[in-house]
């Protein structure tokens, strides 16, 4: 299989570039240059969202492209008509934010989605931004696009900073405010099964909307932050806090306290209870949570501690004063 990228240096790109290689796939991505591309792999630069920017891209033929893009869907819409007469597939990475929210059903494939446009030059409306790539993906290729609707993502190269922050905040031990409960049930992927899965789509020609993350309850909020204890070897007391308590001192879910939302609330219901049956149909497999969290201590051991974060995503994460105070 010939391969084009559109990313593929950084988390779930990079994952997807490393999955193919070892695959023996001929990989080619296509990117501004800003990080180093996996080894192996063909380079090609441009800034999607330039004039002229994709010029590195007007030959050459591929069996398929995965796009990464997350910002305005004008680059998707662009990128997908330059390339429709000589790739066979488009998978785009897409996101479960294009459901509608709040959910008034269970979500699956089926559910009502966002308005978008792909030829929407802004990328301030996260939700409506991913719905008009998808859009600007199906309007090239038909179908012959893959829709990837992918949920939390964790895992080795993460630069949004969730599973990191953990990581570092229990690997500095003491007493660690843990939000109950502790039987609270996740739902994500790691992007190395996420990467896997989308190999394998585009190899079998899969197209339109697939919902990519974990069953509900593949892990708990629990076995995440005992697994994060394990691993760093820290000398951490995790202190299980009820909701309503965590709430009340204060403290943001899912930002400042990454990952975990109030059970119950309808962000928690979208986040933590979609319908993955469909993938699950498609040979969609998703490795323990002890294994995710490992590879991703020892990454980030390799890289210093200090894990890349995008520059258009706000940092996460609990001040020090601030998790003292709501624990006494």
């Amino acid at each position: 299989m010939k391969l084009l990228i559109l990313g593929g240096t950084e988390f779930v790109g990079r994952a997807v570039a490393e999955a193919a290689l070892a695959r023996g796939w001929d990989v080619t991505v296509f990117n501004r240059g800003r990080h180093a591309a996996p080894e192996g792999v063909t380079v090609r630069h441009g800034d999607r969202l330039a004039a002229g920017g994709l010029a590195a891209l007007e030959d050459g033929e591929w069996d398929a492209v995965v796009d990464t893009w997350s910002a305005a869907p004008v680059a998707v819409r662009d990128a997908a008509r330059l390339l429709a007469g000589r790739v066979r597939h488009y998978a785009y990475v897409s996101s479960a934010s294009v459901y509608a929210f709040p959910p008034t059903q269970r979500i699956s494939e089926t559910a009502a989605l966002v308005e978008g446009s792909p030829d929407d030059a802004d990328a301030d409306d996260y939700p409506r931004a991913k719905r008009g790539g998808e859009l600007a993906a199906v309007e090239a290729f038909s179908d012959r696009a893959l829709l990837v609707r992918a949920g939390l993502i964790l895992g080795p190269y993460e630069n949004i900073g969730r599973l990191p922050w953990w990581l570092t905040r229990i690997a500095r031990g003491g007493p660690v405010l843990a939000p109950g409960p502790r039987d609270l049930a996740l739902q994500y992927i790691d992007a190395r099964d996420l990467a896997e899965w989308i190999l394998d789509a585009v190899r079998d020609g899969r197209s339109g909307g697939y919902n990519l993350v974990s069953e509900p309850g593949h892990a708990t909020m629990g076995e995440l932050l005992e697994s994060c204890v394990r691993v760093t070897g820290a000398s951490a007391e995790l202190r299980w806090t009820a909701p309503e308590d965590v709430l009340a001192a204060g403290i943001a879910p899912w930002t400042e306290l990454p990952i975990w939302l109030p059970q119950g609330g309808p962000e928690c219901e979208a986040l933590y209870g979609g319908d993955v049956g469909k993938a699950l149909a498609a040979g969609l497999r998703c490795r323990p949570v002890a294994e995710t969290v490992a590879d991703t201590w020892e990454w980030l051991r390799s890289i210093g501690g200090v894990a890349p974060l995008r520059p258009d995503r706000p940092a996460v994460g609990l001040p020090e004063e601030k998790e003292a105070a709501a624990l006494g």
